[in-house]
This record gives C-alpha cells, structure tokens and sequence, in this order.
C-alpha cells in the first residue's frame, strides 16, 4: 500500500512538472496536429529566406591570406549574406525544388535560351538548393541557449516507520522538491555556433550558384552537339546519294563495257559505307538528344526534338572578344566555388574558436523548493554546478578543428588555382577555335568542294580515274566533317567562356 502511494505521488509530481494533467486525468486525448505543419515543405515554410550579416562584403575580405596567423574572432567579421533563392512555383517556399512530375518541352524545336533555363533548375540544382535549405535548419539549431531542466523530486520516504496518513501533498511525511536549473554558456559559444552556421549559408549558396554554371556549361555543350549531329546527318545523306548515283553510273558503264568491273564494284563498296555512315550518324543524334533531354528534365521522343538556333557568327574581329581585359583576379574571385570555398575557411575558423571555447567551463545554475511536512513547508535550495576539467583541456577537440581549419584553406588555394587554369584553358580554347573554324570556312572548305567539282568534270570526261575520283570526294567529304566539327568546337568554347566570364544573371546566348 506505501510503495503503491509512493508511486501515484511521484507519477502526480512527474505530471505536474511536466506541465500535464494528473495521472487520473490522462485519458484526455492529445490536441490534434495542424494540416501542413510536418514534412520537408512545412519546414522550408519557417526558415529565413536569408541570413542576417553584419557589412556587406565579399566572402573573402576577411579572409587571411594562405600560411598567415589565425584571425580574430569569426563573430565580429562580415558575412556575406547569400543571395535569396528562386521561390517555388506552387508554395512560395524558397526550395527551388525542381519539377516533381514529367515536363515536355516548350516545342519540338528549342532555343538555346531555352535549354539554358530548364538548366538552371534541372534536379542538380534543386539537389543543391535542398542544401542550403538544411543549412539554414543548422542555422536554426545553433542560435540558441540552452535549455532550462525542470526537476521535480519525492524524497526522504520511511519505509520502515511510514510515512503518516493525510494528504498525499500536505500531510505525509514525503519530502517534496522542484526545481530548476539553466546553463549559461561561457566563452561565446553561442555566436561562434551561430557564425559557423551562417558561413555554411553562404557556402551553401555559392555553391547553388556554382552547380547552375555547371549545368549551363554542359547544357551548352549539349545543345551544339545536337545542333551539330543534325547536320552531319544532313551532310552524309548528301555523301550517300552521291554515291548511290555513282555507283548506279558505273554500273550501267560495266554493263556497256565502257568500265571495269573491278572499278563497279569499288564504288558499290563505297556507296554501301555511305548507308552505314548515315547510320551510324542518325544513331548520334539520338544520344545528343538523350543528353539533353538529361540536363533540361524534359520528357520527349529523342527522335522528334530537334535545335533550332544557328551556330554563332564568325566575325573578323572575333579574337578581340575572347581576351579579357578586366581584372582576372577579381573575375577568379568572384567565381561561386572560390567564394564558396572562402565561406568554408571562415566557417573552419569559427570552428576552432568554438572548440577553444570549451576550456572555460559553463557554469550550471539553480535553485529548488522543498515542502516537507512537520518540518517546513517552504525550503529553498540556490546552488552552482561547474564541471572540474582536470587532465584534459580539449587538446582532441581543438586539434581536430584545427586540422579541418588547414584543410579548408588548402582547397581555397587549390580552387583558386583549379579555377585560374580553367579560365586560362577556356580562352586558349575560344581563340584557337575561333581561328580553326575561320580557316575552314574561308580556305579549306571552299578549296575542297573546288577540287571535287574538278575532278566530277574529268571524270565524266573520261579525264580521271575512279580512283583519282573517290580520293577526291573522299576528301570533301572528311572536310566538310572536320568543318562541321570545328564549328561545334567554337560554338561550345565561345558559350563556355561567356558564362564563365559574364555575371549568372546576364548570360545570353553566344
């Protein structure tokens, strides 16, 4: 019976505590839970749309340059606030989520610029947004304190004399307790926590905007490809009735006796190599259109989707405008990945501060009312607890940190250079196809379609051998692909290198 009213006094102080009805009160059932306040759309729905900054800067004006001292504490430098993202089409939310069902394209012919925005919010890029997202949740969980411990106690309980008849409250002879304690944070860990949070923020961002240029380089690329293989079909169709009729030519001369058979057989083997290739290149432009189908989302037949923009201009002073002449350390700079990477050595800054921060212990504070009958009804206990850090000071913790804080600027440095070279790279690339595919068009094409039209006269003259005639076209042939191929090189290196050298928001197409 006294171990039965222990327990129904020690489940009424639980409750009680709590802030729940009394055990015999239970039963009640709980309120019911609101439409929409679960899952992952309800909580973008209470997230900031962006993140609070003190002056506004570039992510590395406060960044110490690679092998200096640390810098001061990461909570008094700027942040970068990120930019907002896209909101959602359908709720408002800022998740730039991509479309969750199949979307078709806008026509069976598509633009460039059309390709380009389906990019921008293909499902790697919503996959990257969906992390700054949980960025900004981390947020969220890192600016606070604390939370304060409600105890509530029954104590002194004599089992062997009991504990006197009355009111399980007011006249047994139970010793009653509650309290509250609360642990206040020593050494500003709180808005180390907060600045960490807020550097993976912008981090996270940058990084958005980094997987958008990435999707936009390789839609590029994939546009002309298609442009590219719808050409080439076009061009050895042409290569196959030109040798169908050839070979239909020397097989009535065979018959006439006016040509070897030997040299008819010839140009039916070549004729035949012409349908293969037609095959072959028909088979190309259903995987470039597969690979665009990829990077836009679209749901289509590969077969019928086709690119209707021209291949961009080849002006005389085309050169002029793939050097650049503006400040290519700050054009590196402000790349997305070098500034995302910025964030990160900052946030690894903060890191090692926070883990500095736990040598100076947090201190535990709280006080207590006790009721105990036939003694007093109103005790109060004040008290401070402090954790005694004897033989460790966190060396694992800093040393870990630190370790992180090397590592982060280590691939600053590596993306810096990673991107210089790529930059490098892109121009040397835009000036020498612009050069190649100048060279075709005005000198090497021409000169070809000169020398296989002279050679189609002496033929039907009976001036040229077929031998002499199949090298000639053979070589049309193969210059008007690598003709082909050398404007798709420029058209993907011009695009590459003005989305890498133009601001996100102003790219056009080339």
């Amino acid at each position: 019976m006294r171990i039965r009213t222990f327990l129904s006094l020690a489940c009424s102080l639980t409750a009680l505590a709590a802030g729940l009805p009394p055990a015999s009160a239970q039963g009640v059932a709980p309120p019911p839970i609101r439409a929409g306040g679960s899952g992952p759309a309800a909580m973008s729905q209470t997230l900031p749309s962006s993140t609070p900054s003190t002056t506004p800067s570039s992510a590395g004006a406060a960044l110490p340059a690679t092998g200096s001292g640390l810098p001061a504490n990461p909570a008094n430098l700027p942040v970068t606030a990120p930019p907002a993202l896209p909101p959602d089409s359908a709720t408002g939310a800022t998740t730039g989520t991509a479309a969750s069902g199949p979307v078709s394209p806008p026509s069976a012919q598509v633009a460039l610029s059309q390709v380009l925005q389906a990019a921008r919010t293909n499902f790697d890029v919503s996959i990257a947004q969906r992390e700054v997202v949980g960025t900004r949740a981390d947020l969220l969980a890192a600016n606070r304190s604390p939370f304060p411990v409600l105890t509530a106690k029954a104590s002194s309980i004599d089992l062997q004399n009991g504990i006197g008849a009355g009111n399980d409250f007011g006249r047994k002879r139970i010793e009653k307790e509650i309290g509250i304690d609360w642990t206040y944070e020593r050494g500003n860990k709180r808005a180390l926590r907060t600045a960490a949070a807020q550097r993976a923020i912008v981090a996270a961002t940058f990084g958005v905007q980094d997987a958008q240029v990435q999707q936009l380089l390789a839609a590029n690329d994939a546009y002309y490809e298609l442009l590219a293989a719808q050409e080439r079909i076009g061009q050895v169709q042409e290569i196959e009735r030109g040798a169908s009729q050839l070979a239909q030519t020397s097989a009535r001369r065979v018959q006439a006796g006016d040509l070897a058979a030997q040299e008819g057989e010839r140009l039916t083997i070549e004729a035949r190599r012409a349908r293969t290739n037609t095959q072959e290149a028909q088979l190309a432009r259903q995987r470039a259109a597969l690979v665009l189908l990829q990077l836009t989302g679209w749901t289509a037949n590969p077969a019928t989707l086709s690119v209707q923009d021209a291949w961009p201009r080849l002006d005389p002073d085309e050169a002029a405008d793939k050097v650049y002449a503006g400040d290519w350390a700050a054009l590196l700079d402000n790349r997305p990945e070098v500034r995302a990477a910025q964030a990160r050595v900052l946030a690894a800054r903060a890191q090692v501060d926070l883990a500095e921060s736990q040598r100076k212990a947090d201190v535990t504070v709280g006080a207590s009312v006790t009721h105990y009958p036939g003694v007093s009804n109103r005790l109060v206990e004040i008290r401070a607890q402090v954790p005694l850090q004897f033989g460790y000071n966190f060396e694992g913790e800093i040393g870990r940190a630190l370790a992180v804080y090397s590592q982060a600027q280590d691939q600053l440095d590596k993306t810096r250079l990673v991107a210089g070279a790529e930059l490098q790279r892109l121009q040397a690339e835009a000036l020498s196809a612009a050069q190649r595919a100048r060279a075709y068009e005005t000198d090497i094409l021409p000169r070809a379609r000169q020398v296989a039209a002279n050679s189609e006269r002496a033929f039907n003259r009976g001036a040229l051998s077929i031998a002499d005639l199949l090298d000639a076209r053979r070589t049309l042939n193969a210059t008007l692909l690598d003709a082909l191929e050398a404007r798709t090189d420029y058209a993907k290196a011009a695009g590459a290198w003005q989305l890498r050298t133009q601001p996100l928001d102003t790219v056009a197409a080339p």
